[in-house]
């Protein structure tokens, strides 16, 4: 449904991904954050659900093309941890919200696993943005502080993810209280990644559907 692009990062380098337009012209847009594996066909996939939602949706590739197998974690993990992450939100993930907000539209963020720290870090980091939707991702504090985020979020977390742990996301959940933010947080009854459908040993269609149902809600609320 979508094709691949390029676009232009704030510092004027190029970047690329995958973007999927809604049928009317004037739709808000949506940033989507790949997981750990890449810009895989799973996050394509979504993309083209957002679209069909009303969305145009855009999920830059933060991996320049490269995409792991789902069984190899350690080669996942190597990929992730090489990652600047800062750079990546800063230009990569801005570069991709400037693109879709080029027309005046509001455009919002989301991503999953190591995409869920990127959204937090842009809610600090990308002025454009208007709302976020982070799922089973928090970036350590130094990259993102709770106090700092400029947007409302909305979050799904998983409550037998030993990654993101209910303990994570309890003290994430009192500094956004604390510190007088907006924040939607819902926990579910799933493992880490219950959204990505192609992974059957996590997958929980249940926990998905609603959690899709929310997000959808959310950004239609926050971003028109």
């Amino acid at each position: 449904m979508g094709t691949s692009i390029t676009f232009k990062r704030p510092d004027g380098k190029d970047a690329s991904g995958y973007l999927a337009n809604a049928a009317r012209g004037n739709a808000p847009g949506v940033v989507v954050i790949q997981e750990w594996w890449g810009l895989s066909d799973q996050i394509k996939g979504l993309c083209d659900r957002f679209a069909l939602a009303g969305f145009d949706a855009l999920a830059p590739d933060l991996y320049k093309g490269k995409v792991v197998p789902y069984h190899d974690t350690d080669a996942a993990g190597k990929e992730m941890n090489s990652l600047d992450f800062m750079d990546a939100t800063t230009q990569t993930v801005r570069g991709a919200t400037q693109y879709l907000s080029r027309n005046g539209a509001k455009v919002g963020l989301t991503g999953f696993c190591l995409g869920g720290a990127v959204t937090i870090i842009g809610a600090v980091h990308v002025p454009e943005l208007t709302a976020g939707v982070v799922f089973y991702g928090i970036p350590p504090e130094q990259a993102a502080k709770p106090a700092d985020v400029k947007i409302p979020l909305q979050a799904h977390f998983a409550n037998k993810d030993d990654w993101c742990t209910p303990e994570l996301v309890g003290g994430f959940e009192k500094a956004m209280k604390a510190a007088g933010k907006s924040l939607e947080l819902f926990r579910y009854d799933a493992e880490h990644a219950f959204v990505n459908e192609q992974r059957q040993a996590v997958h929980d269609r249940e926990a998905a559907e609603l959690a899709w149902g929310r997000a959808t809600e959310f950004f239609r609320k926050h971003l028109g």
